[in-house]
Order: C-alpha cells, then sequence, then structure tokens
C-alpha cells in the first residue's frame, strides 16, 4: 500500500459502503437514475475521497476539515436511505444494515478527528 489512507480502516469500510450503495441502486428504478441514485452515490463516494484527500501532504488541521466533510457525507447518505425507505425503493432490513455500517463509519472518522488533537 502506498498512500497512507490505504491502510486506514475507516477509508476501507468507506469503500465497502460504496459497494453496498451502488448494490442496493442498482435496484432503483431508472426514473431515480438523475435523483436519488445519483446523490446517495456522490455522496457515499465523498466519504472515501474526502478521507483519501485530506490524508495525503496535509497538516492535522487540513485532515480534520476533510474528515468533517466525510462526516458531513455520511450523514447525507443516512438522509438518503429515509428518503428511499419513504418512496419505498429500499427495505426496512436493508436499511438498518446500511444504517449501522454508516454508524460505525461516522464513529470511526469521529475518533480518527479526535485522535488528531486540538488544532
Amino acid at each position: 500500500m502506498a498512500f497512507k489512507f490505504e491502510k486506514l480502516a475507516v477509508w476501507q469500510k468507506s469503500i465497502e459502503l460504496g459497494f453496498h450503495i451502488h448494490e442496493l441502486t442498482r435496484m432503483f428504478p431508472k426514473e431515480e437514475l438523475n435523483i436519488l441514485t445519483s446523490q446517495i452515490k456522490r455522496a457515499t463516494d465523498s466519504v472515501a475521497l474526502n478521507i483519501a484527500e485530506g490524508s495525503t501532504g496535509q497538516t492535522n488541521a487540513e485532515f480534520k476539515l476533510f474528515l468533517g466533510y466525510a462526516i458531513r457525507s455520511a450523514i447525507e447518505v443516512v438522509s438518503c436511505l429515509y428518503i428511499g425507505k419513504r418512496r419505498k425503493l429500499i427495505r426496512e432490513s436493508n436499511f438498518q444494515e446500511l444504517y449501522s455500517e454508516i454508524e460505525e463509519i461516522v464513529k470511526m472518522l469521529q475518533a480518527l478527528r479526535n485522535s488528531l488533537g486540538k488544532t
């Protein structure tokens, strides 16, 4: 592994979440392609992308900022899940699994951010 972020368990989990969201959205109707499908996939990808971008060649203060962006993106994914559930695109069991996955990622992001100390 050549880059710092590749070793971070939270980045690895966010990549896995992206796969799960991708698989879920494959079942969404085509009418959602440019609406919810696009939004939830971009928000999910943004979690991993912000972790990666912030970790490489940045100060702790800069990394903390990007981890904050990653947390916000994860929360956006949760909101998209609620919308999908409300539109009857997401079953309760899928919702709960993904919600738990995101909750774990957010806790990991917060812990990582806190470990970087005050800046």
